[in-house]
């Protein structure tokens, strides 16, 4: 089920709080064979219990009804912790700057992992004045293609929308971007982290091996 909380999600968060049985039952004031008969399957607590269980246990009613636990360190928000869920029914995307729990025609959401751009995947960058053209040496067809392309700085996020038969490209203010983001729709999301002396120049390098090479030894000189 996951239109209402389980028997297991109980228990996970009674376990998680420390709690037994009988001294979650006397917080909320039922027995303790209530408890038990809720972790075991064989009920489920009424709807007007839902807000004190969250707040014993700490979360939201949201986290308790899915059973993800949304933990962010940085409640205040921070753009570096991006975070991107793409629906596979109707394709939507949805930015977060932390965990969260996301749902989408019904289907609850995970984030997309992200990876290293890939030799399939490659990233091109190239400055031109105040602006990161970004590039990629994709497939555009309406089967295979590249669905967005993002910069991400520490306060901001710039987003590109793509569209098949189009073009995988994307103009973006520099503005301290700190990583770029692609997401191929067979694939999933792939990343490159912007270096300098590299992509602060205004000549790309178009040959993937080179750059790899580039950023092989800035990385060497910042170790």
């Amino acid at each position: 089920m996951n239109q209402y909380v389980t028997g297991g999600v109980i228990k996970e968060l009674r376990e998680k709080n420390k709690l037994t049985q009988a001294e979650l039952a006397e917080k909320l004031c039922v027995s303790d064979k209530a408890v038990s008969k809720w972790e075991t399957g064989k009920g489920y607590p009424d709807i007007t219990l839902l807000e004190p269980l969250a707040d014993i246990f700490k979360v939201s009613i949201t986290e308790l009804i899915s059973g993800n636990a949304v933990v962010n360190a940085n409640v205040s928000g921070n753009m570096l912790r991006s975070l991107f869920y793409v629906c596979p029914i109707c394709g939507n995307v949805i930015h977060s700057m932390g965990d969260a729990v996301i749902h989408c025609h019904g289907v609850q959401l995970t984030p997309e992992e992200a990876e290293l751009s890939d030799e399939r995947h490659m990233i091109f960058l190239e400055r031109s004045e105040d602006e990161f053209y970004v590039r990629i040496d994709h497939e555009m067809t309406k089967k295979h293609y590249i669905s967005f392309i993002a910069a991400v700085s520490s306060d901001r996020i710039q987003m590109v929308k793509l569209y098949p038969e189009g073009n995988a490209e994307a103009r973006f203010k520099i503005h301290s971007v700190k990583r770029i983001y692609a997401f191929c729709n067979k694939d999933g999301l792939f990343y490159i982290d912007p270096v300098k002396g590299i992509d602060d120049k205004d000549l790309g390098y178009d040959d993937s091996v080179e750059r790899r090479k580039l950023e092989f030894a800035a990385k060497r000189l910042l170790e």
